[in-house]
């Protein structure tokens, strides 16, 4: 069996993995969109609003540690129809109607097995994809994964908001994802080896990559989180909610693509340095546009939610450029771990702050990390001046919303030969 699992499979054959999670996401999309909306149109503390949004990423985080140890148990196709029933629980859970605690114990118990999922799917197309495609393959997937997440919140603005039909449609999607992983041929990976978090290592070869994960983690969770709670407080429609959500996602392309590949020519820390202060001037243009104007306030989160992306996918490639192929797991692995992290305290501080400064808090303090971030990587270029361009394997399309969680649980093989 394990000589049949090590055999790289078709491009073809791993449709059924993209398939199950794009309609993960799907569900996904929507319950980002239907949450804070509920919670805000129903007056719920507002507090309440953001620890929902806290509870995901913390939930984040203790799959990040468990995924690896239940794989080793019980392997990965049986944990992911396990998470995937969780993520149904989740969803049941809020269906039962506004129980604002509940609620939020049902975002972290998704938060778990969402990166759970993460996990199992990115080490199953690492495992499966040929060296010559695998760039490709995950390229794919994180594209189907954030345009998934864009239609569900789409189709969230064409339900009622009342009632449990939202919950109920992401059951059905959840339910939908676990037929292509039953049914696939797809040879199951063999037991991941266990692999080590090695900050030492990641600060070594590369504080920039380890610190601008750092920031994608919050500034994603930010960004994602809190703008449906930002527009619903300020009396947007379903509807606007929406289709606000759906054209954020579009940004990973305008923004991610064209400014991945300018950091491939030159130093990437230059690039770094100029999305941050993109994000910082597009926080203050979103401060000053009104709901009113919704197509202006629409052009505005893409650029705000692709710069932040942005972040994420060119601070790992900085990072897989200064690292040895025989560390690229123990380097992902502890960069999934400190993406989890900060996507976890950052929005408790925005929530912890936002009764002082309001539902534009997560605004602020996008600014604040992004300027911050700018302000290390110029510190460290002023320090290292030589620039390392195309070192390593090139910039590829990556989401903060899908951080690198394949290698968290990689077999020994592949983790001398994938980043």
């Amino acid at each position: 069996m394990a000589d049949t699992a090590s055999k790289p499979a078709s491009p073809l054959s791993i449709v059924s993995i993209v398939a199950s999670m794009t309609a993960v996401a799907i569900g996904n999309g929507m319950m980002f969109a239907y949450v804070p909306f509920v919670l805000a149109t129903e007056k719920a503390p507002t507090w309440i609003s953001g620890a929902a949004v806290t509870a995901v990423a913390l939930g984040g985080l203790i799959g990040c540690v468990i995924a690896g140890p239940l794989i080793r148990r019980v392997g990965h196709a049986r944990l992911f129809a396990c998470s995937m029933a969780l993520v149904i629980l989740a969803a049941v859970i809020i269906a039962f109607g506004v129980h604002p605690l509940a609620w939020v114990f049902a975002r972290g118990l998704y938060g778990c097995a969402g990166n759970a999922n993460f996990i199992i799917s990115q080490s199953w197309l690492n495992h499966a994809a040929a060296n010559s495609w695998r760039g490709k393959a995950m390229s794919t997937f994180y594209m189907a994964y954030v345009f998934g997440m864009g239609f569900g919140a789409w189709l969230f603005g064409e339900i009622p908001a009342a009632g449990n039909i939202a919950p109920l449609i992401t059951v059905a999607f959840t339910a939908l994802a676990i037929l292509p992983i039953g049914l696939t041929r797809l040879p199951t990976p063999p037991a991941p080896a266990r692999v080590s978090i090695d900050l030492r290592l990641a600060w070594r070869n590369s504080p920039v990559g380890l610190v601008g994960v750092l920031a994608a983690g919050g500034l994603s969770m930010a960004v994602q989180g809190f703008t449906p709670i930002y527009a619903a407080a300020d009396g947007a429609s379903q509807k606007d909610v929406a289709l606000l959500m759906f054209v954020m996602q579009f940004g990973l392309i305008a923004i991610q693509y064209p400014m991945g590949t300018l950091s491939d020519r030159i130093d990437r820390r230059i690039v770094l340095i100029a999305t941050c202060l993109i994000i910082a001037v597009i926080s203050v243009v979103a401060l000053g546009v009104p709901f009113s104007r919704l197509p202006l306030l629409m052009l505005v989160f893409a650029i705000f939610a692709g710069s932040v992306e942005t972040v994420y996918s060119i601070a790992n490639a900085h990072a897989n450029d200064r690292t040895e192929p025989g560390d690229f797991v123990s380097l992902s692995s502890t960069l999934l771990v400190a993406w989890s992290t900060a996507a976890t305290v950052i929005p408790l501080s925005i929530t912890l702050l936002t009764p002082v400064f309001g539902p534009q808090t997560f605004i602020y303090a996008a600014m604040a990390v992004s300027l911050a971030y700018a302000g290390f990587v110029a510190f460290r270029l002023y320090g290292r001046p030589e620039s390392l361009p195309g070192q390593g394997e090139g910039f590829e399309l990556m989401s903060a919303q899908v951080p690198n969680a394949g290698a968290l649980v990689e077999d020994d093989k592949a983790g001398d030969t994938t980043p």
